[in-house]
Order: C-alpha cells, then structure tokens, then sequence
C-alpha cells in the first residue's frame, strides 16, 4: 500500500531532477557559463535534497556497531541459581511491559527484570542504540547486558522522513539476551 504512495512520488521527484538540471544546463548556457558546471551543480543539490542523511547514517551505524554493540554476560543462570538455592523452582513467568522515565521495564518473574533505554546515536539521524540489562530486583544486580545499534525509520512515527526506506539498516543484533530470557522463563516450570 505503501508503494502506490512513495513509487509515484519517486518518479515525480526524478522528473523534477531532470527538468531542473535541464534548465540549470539551459540558464548557464545563455549567460556564457560552464553547462558542465551548472549541470552538475544542480544534478548534486537534487541528489542532496533526499540523500543528504543517507551517507551519515550508514558511517555512524557503522561506527556504533563495531564500537559498542555486543553481549555481555555477568553471570549465568546456573550461577545463580548456585548462589539462590530453591528460588528458582518458585517463580513464575509473567511478561508485563512498562514505560518508565529511562526507557522500558519488562518484569519476567518476581526476581527478573530487563530494563531497555533507547538513544540516538546523533540526534538528526536515525541510528539508535539500544541497550537491555537483565536485573536481579531481589540484590539489583546485572546479570547480562546486550547493547543493539539499528538504523530504521517508520513513516507513522517519522513523519515523511520515515518513506526514507533507504536509510534503514540491518541492525547489530546479539542474540544472547534472548536465549538468557528464554532460560528464565522456563524457570519454574515443573517437568
């Protein structure tokens, strides 16, 4: 549905380029300039007008991907489970989200939590990094953090930015968080 929208204003953008780089060429020509010149000059703000973020954006996913994106595991679920004998059989899985004052809170059980904060990486681009710490509440302590940069952009939240489909990414996506939670939540059942 989409693309009955964005396809048609594509192809109306691209004309427009044309019929200005056409008169920058025609305008240069009759006042004894440089048509190369003219023509290129106008063919590269045309090319600006959309693109001017789309070269920014992949140089800083880039950057945040190598530079903060990862998986770290402070200690097991076996670990603990070893340091709160008999604790582990009791829970019980129960997935509520929150939106707090730092990001998100997802309470898994009575003892688990994950806390997601999101941040752009630059404020006028639209690379986030994302950070989820999975939290003991019972003594507060990290368990694991995985840190995920992704470069996306949605038109209902982004305005006509988010028709920028060129500006999405694949994110740096760490899987181990996802198995830790899955771990938890088989916690308490009893097989």
């Amino acid at each position: 549905m989409t693309g009955l929208v964005v396809i048609p204003a594509v192809l109306l953008y691209l004309l427009l380029a044309i019929v200005v780089v056409y008169l920058a060429i025609r305008y240069a020509r009759r006042s004894g300039r440089s048509a190369k010149r003219w023509g290129w000059g106008a063919a590269l703000v045309m090319y600006l007008i959309p693109f001017w973020d789309w070269l920014p954006t992949v140089a800083t996913h880039h950057y945040y991907c190598a530079k903060d994106a990862g998986f770290w595991v402070y200690k097991t679920v076996d670990q603990w489970k070893a340091e709160n004998p008999g604790v582990a059989d009791r829970l019980q899985f129960k997935l509520q989200a929150y939106r707090t004052s730092y990001g998100e809170l997802y309470v898994l059980n009575e003892r688990f939590v994950v806390e997601m904060r999101r941040k752009k990486a630059v404020s006028i681009l639209p690379t986030t990094i994302t950070e989820e710490r999975l939290v003991d509440v019972g003594n507060g302590n990290v368990l694991a953090k995985a840190i995920r940069v992704g470069s996306n952009v949605n038109p209902a939240a982004d305005g006509l930015r988010g028709y920028k489909f060129w500006l999405g990414s694949k994110p740096c996506v760490t899987e181990g968080m996802e198995k830790l939670t899955a771990e938890i939540e088989r916690m308490g059942d009893k097989k």
